[in-house]
């Protein structure tokens, strides 16, 4: 993307706002905003199947958002970034400064989405 002649690479932002677009994801960070946890209470917290858990985990561990800490044969995850929860605030107070408008973005929720 070119602003003012200034070539701006904003694949890292997109990336990250991407990461974070999933419910799962996003249900993820928020359990772990409270401490840490397993995949296992993950499952039983958000009521989904462990092979869906693990494999948004996975997603997140991969993008640096969330950690594991192994205690034993178990592994306990956390944000690894506490500014995470900074930036979610700001997403919220923006939300609802806009009246939750977001939802009546013509490009929110399109084919053309789906697939990116």
């Amino acid at each position: 993307m070119t602003i003012n002649n200034t070539q701006v690479d904003t694949s890292p932002a997109v990336a990250l706002f991407h990461s974070l677009a999933d419910p799962t994801r996003l249900a993820i960070v928020q359990v772990l905003a409270s401490g840490g946890a397993r995949v296992r209470d993950l499952v039983e917290q958000l009521s989904l199947a462990q092979s869906t858990v693990s494999a948004h985990v996975a997603c997140l561990r991969d993008c640096k958002l969330i950690e594991g800490r192994a205690v034993g044969r178990q592994t306990f995850y956390s944000l690894s970034r506490p500014e995470l929860m900074e930036t979610l605030a700001a997403a919220e107070g923006l939300l609802a400064a806009t009246g939750y408008k977001v939802a009546l973005c013509p490009h929110y929720g399109t084919a053309k989405d789906a697939g990116s």
